[in-house]
């Protein structure tokens, strides 16, 4: 299989029926892949959780605010790029602690950055307070790593 290179960008208001879109936006990008149902849904998974942390937790549900993705593909790896410009994390190694949650009121379980850390081959977190946060997540595909051997 020759190498393959590809990416996409996508921006939206930040309210909550958007949450599926990106899912589905992303889904339909990366399926051009060889990729395992397994992966597809683990990715769709992240997405789901990056971008509802962004929406509630980043922006408080404001429909003012933006929330942007960015997926790359690189040789069977691919990268997810979940940004926006909301209030920021002020402790990120607190609020990737298992059930840490800011909004217990919204019953949120507080296992997104859990989640997205046990389905991703990477995670990285960069927010500064009261600018926003960014959070990258990579994914070798399982077709990429038999490649290698």
């Amino acid at each position: 299989m020759k190498a393959q290179r590809n990416f996409m960008k996508v921006s939206f208001a930040a309210v909550s029926q958007n949450e599926a879109f990106a899912r589905v936006a992303v889904a339909s990008f990366i399926s051009q892949l060889d990729i395992t149902m397994d992966e597809l849904e683990e990715i769709k998974t992240v997405v789901s959780e990056a971008v509802t942390n962004a929406i509630i937790h980043g922006y408080d549900e404001n429909p003012e605010g933006v929330v942007h993705i960015s997926v790359q593909i690189n040789d069977g790896v691919v990268e997810v790029v979940v940004e926006d410009q909301g209030k920021g994390i002020e402790d990120v190694e607190q609020a990737m602690q298992p059930l840490y949650t800011t909004k217990p009121e919204l019953e949120r379980s507080g296992m997104g950055f859990t989640i997205m850390e046990n389905f991703m081959d990477s995670l990285e977190v960069a927010t500064a307070v009261g600018k926003g946060t960014t959070v990258r997540l990579t994914k070798r595909l399982s077709f990429a790593k038999a490649l290698q051997n």
